[in-house]
């Protein structure tokens, strides 16, 4: 048999009527491909079974690189390419000008966890520079939601579920 290209786009005006029908769509086991919002949905990453991030530890990870690097930028340029005496400050040892480099090294581990992340997430969520919308519908931008399906031939049948689930509007797409 073959499988169908085509996709169905059940349109809400509801966040919660959205939040109870991916639940009853997944009980039906249909496969959602995307969901588009106009706001952050809560709940709905549980509700769609989508697991939890690794991002948190690519932040700490991204930290650990940003203090590595305060550590030895300060270490090279205040003790060993250019000591200053500052203020009668000791300049022949890292580790006891330690407290006036602890902003410098607190700045640096946030300025590359942020920096960082945000690369991270642009390359995770595909945001490439000068990428064109992905949006299937405008008006999911603004007052909206939007459920992708994947059909395998049988686009009454879910259709004629979609509209129990509180559907507004169903649209059948051909790719």
């Amino acid at each position: 048999m073959e499988t169908s290209t085509k996709k169905i786009h059940a349109l809400y005006n509801d966040d919660d009527v959205l939040l109870h029908a991916i639940k009853d769509i997944r009980k039906k086991e249909y496969k959602i491909d995307e969901v588009f919002t106009p706001f952050p949905v809560h709940g709905l990453e549980k509700a769609l079974g989508v697991p939890h991030t690794r991002l948190a530890y690519a932040a700490f990870f991204y930290g650990i690189i940003g203090l590595s690097f305060a550590i030895w930028m300060m270490n090279y340029i205040m003790i060993e390419d250019w000591p200053q005496n500052i203020g009668g400050k000791p300049n022949f040892s890292y580790f006891q000008n330690m407290p006036a480099f602890v902003p410098v090294m607190f700045e640096m581990t946030v300025f590359f966890a942020a920096h960082l992340m945000v690369i991270t997430f642009y390359f995770r969520s595909r945001l490439w520079p000068f990428k064109d919308a992905e949006n299937p519908d405008p008006r999911t931008t603004d007052d909206m939601f939007l459920v992708e399906l994947s059909s395998d031939g049988n686009e009454k049948e879910i259709e004629e579920f979609l509209k129990k689930t509180g559907a507004v509007e169903i649209k059948l797409i051909e790719n």
